[in-house]
């Protein structure tokens, strides 16, 4: 069982910056996908941004040039940094790791609110 343990949402003005972790338990982090991604109020969850084992990325369109996701495979953490942020930002980030055999497990969620 793989546990994932978000921190660093908050709440900051527009502009600002936020840097999300996501650490991970166990042993198969080096090898699994990860993605970031958020439920806003009234919104579906949507996937922000993504790496793959190999650290290949992928960023939806709104958050392109402001969000960098990364890892660090000896901490078996990764991240999101967030710089602009916007209102519409504002959304309970979640972490996600699926393995190299497909199973799938969830973070318990982090607050990111923007203020206007």
């Amino acid at each position: 069982q793989v546990q994932l343990v978000e921190s660093g949402g908050g709440l900051v003005q527009a502009g600002g910056s936020l840097r999300l972790s996501c650490a991970a338990s166990g042993s198969i982090f080096s090898t699994s996908y990860m993605g970031w991604y958020r439920q806003g109020p009234g919104k579906q969850r949507e996937l922000v941004a993504d790496i793959t084992s190999g650290s290949r990325t992928n960023y939806i369109d709104s958050v392109k040039g402001r969000f960098t996701i990364s890892r660090d495979n000896a901490k078996n953490t990764v991240y999101l940094q967030m710089g602009s942020l916007k209102p519409e930002d504002t959304a309970v980030y979640y972490c996600n790791l699926v393995s190299a055999y497909g199973r799938v497990f969830w973070g318990q969620g982090t607050q990111v609110t923007v203020s206007s």
